[in-house]
């Protein structure tokens, strides 16, 4: 024991004697070794400097690059995709679209974009209702789920072991029992405080269980990049849910920290429901490894009836993209606006091009409108967000702070004729290191709808005025300054 002692301190003692030669070679291998952003790279060489050693630890915990191949080994239904993409895109190049729907035809280099860069088919006539509470969301969703004949795919971020889950897990239990294939994809540093016991449970009652990038050390969970944050549930293949509501008490409200929840939530019927299905086959694919749901039993040429009146693409984006997707179609939205862009978010740490583009689009005579939490959920990534909507404000945007509650909602409504909302919040987080999912929806009654929305929260919300930003204390000044240093590693 005694050798093991001096043999530790002659380790430490080899550290402390060489710490600069040490340090420096750590930072050769973040400059030279990871192909990342200059401000992020720069951030990171601070953090080391001030923290040697240990901030390298944080390094490979948080900020490594995945290895550039794809996640996803999913030719069979990559190759069909192709093909349909192939064909819309000929169809739009030949301007041979239906344009009915005017708001289409003034957004056509924007669905064409998004075709290309992402993969994201141009479904036509769904339906969308739109939930911004927690309780009227799950109730439908309940409710869809009694109604279910065939199939439940539910694929979450968040799931809590308590009541909500519980009265669902008695739906797919009883599904399950029925003959309905059911299936749960979570991720595993969001339910890393559910019990083994639940899952076991659900797959003892017939339900197929996957997770998503679970922890190599058992319940330790090192890494919090590369989380799956989408929330998706497809049942039948006709109906489908995707939004900012994961499952668990806080979420309808019964959290005495942030009390009523509001967020966004979309219910989807139609073609573009086979975009979310798509989405689920390729993340449990990757996810449960021998499980594989296979294109000819899920996916099939026949149309969907039309529901309604809402032309959508679902784009999706993660670490494994070559682009990030839903960044650029914020981006792409941002610089097409003429009259106004609304924007709901919990997290507002935007790059240095999405932030760019909004400071024009103020200056521009756009009305800009931004709507962030009262309250943090995330000490850090909130008072880095308050430093990035002061700079809004002081250019002119209008900012509000939601006051009745935490403003969860991931939403963007440019011109009143364009909403995208999903699961991707308005930061580098959600552009770059989550797997996110959202909805970009071209229909001018459900965008005046959103708008409306947001005008109503105005009312239980705060505006922050340039000089109620100017005279903000020292020391908010002092943490916006310190967080908005690091936001490239939130």
């Amino acid at each position: 024991m005694e050798t093991v002692f001096r043999n530790t301190q002659l380790v430490l003692q080899f550290i402390w004697d060489h710490l600069v030669f040490i340090n420096f070679i750590l930072a050769v291998i973040i400059v030279f070794f990871q192909r990342k952003d200059p401000k992020s790279v720069w951030t990171w060489l601070l953090f080391l400097y001030f923290i040697p050693i240990a901030g390298f630890i944080f390094y490979l915990l948080v900020g490594t690059d995945m290895h550039k191949q794809k996640m996803f080994r999913t030719k069979e239904i990559e190759d069909r995709l192709n093909r349909s993409i192939r064909k819309q895109e000929i169809s739009i190049r030949n301007q041979e679209m239906d344009h009915q729907n005017a708001v289409l035809k003034r957004y056509e280099d924007l669905v064409l974009f998004n075709l290309n860069a992402s993969g994201s088919i141009l479904t036509y006539g769904n339906d969308v209702t739109i939930y911004t509470d927690g309780n009227e969301k799950f109730k439908s969703l309940l409710d869809d789920l009694e109604k279910a004949g065939k199939s439940i795919h539910m694929q979450y971020y968040i799931i809590r072991d308590d009541k909500l889950f519980g009265d669902i897990c008695e739906v797919l239990k009883k599904k399950a029992a029925a003959g309905v294939e059911v299936r749960v994809l979570y991720d595993a540093m969001g339910c890393r405080s559910v019990r083994k016991k639940l899952w076991e449970g659900l797959r003892k009652a017939g339900i197929r269980t996957a997770v998503f990038f679970p922890a190599l050390l058992g319940p330790l969970h090192l890494r919090i990049n590369y989380r799956n944050h989408r929330k998706i549930v497809v049942i039948d293949g006709q109906v489908g849910y995707t939004g900012g509501l994961n499952v668990g008490r806080e979420y309808i409200g019964l959290s005495p920290r942030f009390g009523f929840w509001r967020d966004t939530h979309l219910k989807i019927e139609g073609e573009a429901v086979q975009a979310l299905q798509v989405r689920f086959m390729l993340d449990w694919n990757y996810a449960s490894r021998s499980d594989h749901m296979s294109m000819e039993h899920y996916l099939s040429d026949v149309r969907f009836p039309a529901k309604g009146e809402c032309d959508i693409q679902i784009v999706t984006s993660g670490p494994d993209s070559g682009m990030q997707n839903i960044r650029d179609n914020y981006l792409r939205l941002i610089t097409k606006a003429q009259k106004s862009i609304v924007i709901q978010t919990p997290y507002f740490i935007p790059d240095e091009a999405i932030l760019s583009a909004l400071l024009i689009a103020v200056n521009s005579g756009i009305e800009v409108s931004i709507m962030i939490p009262c309250m943090p959920d995330h000490p850090f990534v909130y008072w880095a967000t308050y430093s990035y909507v002061g700079t809004l404000v002081m250019a002119g945007a209008r900012c509000y702070t939601y006051e009745n509650g935490f403003m969860h909602a991931k939403v963007m409504v440019v011109d009143q004729e364009v909403i995208c909302c999903g699961t991707a919040n308005m930061d580098i987080r959600s552009f770059a290191l989550n797997f996110e999912v959202n909805a970009t929806i071209y229909n001018q009654e459900k965008a005046i709808e959103m708008t409306d929305i947001f005008n109503e929260d105005v009312k239980q919300s705060t505006r922050i005025s340039q000089n109620r930003y100017l005279s903000r204390p020292l020391w908010v000044r002092f943490k916006e300054q310190i967080c908005r240093t690091l936001s490239p590693l939130l």
